[in-house]
């Protein structure tokens, strides 16, 4: 019980940070992009993030924004709109600030609690070997310095990515 206290009051605590630290910075540049969910828009969308900001980001890490985006768009293709038609649409926003970059990604899929996931794949690194699911997750949370996946209010859910350029 007091395990689930904490987790919700780190959870709660984390996301207040997250959005004190964007308000307090303003953003260099934001870009807009709606595609279909389907896993062939996966080039579409990789190479609009390096239209818009390649040129704004440490060379060193660019695969870092590459990957996470790539497995929060394949995730939102996969597994919230596994049951939706092709033509829903998945929102990307990445928002540049002077020291890290936002990446948000909205899907109409069901609720999933990604703490959860995530600790059950912590738990059991070496699960079934052919069982992939959890594995992009577990690559979002390394390769970034906050990660949250919240309900909003028109019944979508949006992941939340943040990476810092140090």
């Amino acid at each position: 019980m007091v395990l689930q206290n904490f987790g919700s009051w780190w959870k709660g605590l984390a996301s207040q940070l997250g959005q004190r630290r964007a308000k307090e910075e303003r953003p260099l540049k934001r870009s807009h992009l709606q595609v279909k969910s389907d896993l062939y828009a996966l080039a579409q969308v990789l190479q609009w993030l390096e239209d818009e900001i390649y040129s704004l980001l440490p060379r060193d890490r660019w695969w870092q924004y590459q990957t996470a985006l790539a497995e929060g768009f394949t995730n939102a293709v996969r597994h919230a709109h596994h049951d939706l038609p092709p033509t829903t649409e998945i929102e990307i926003e990445v928002t540049v600030f002077p020291s890290y970059v936002e990446i948000k990604i909205w899907d109409y899929g069901p609720p999933f609690d990604l703490e959860a996931k995530l600790k059950s794949r912590y738990e059991n690194p070496n699960g079934n070997p052919l069982d992939e699911g959890g594995r992009g997750l577990i690559f979002m949370h390394q390769l970034t310095n906050e990660l949250l996946y919240t309900r909003i209010g028109d019944n979508r859910n949006c992941l939340i990515m943040r990476k810092n350029f140090r």
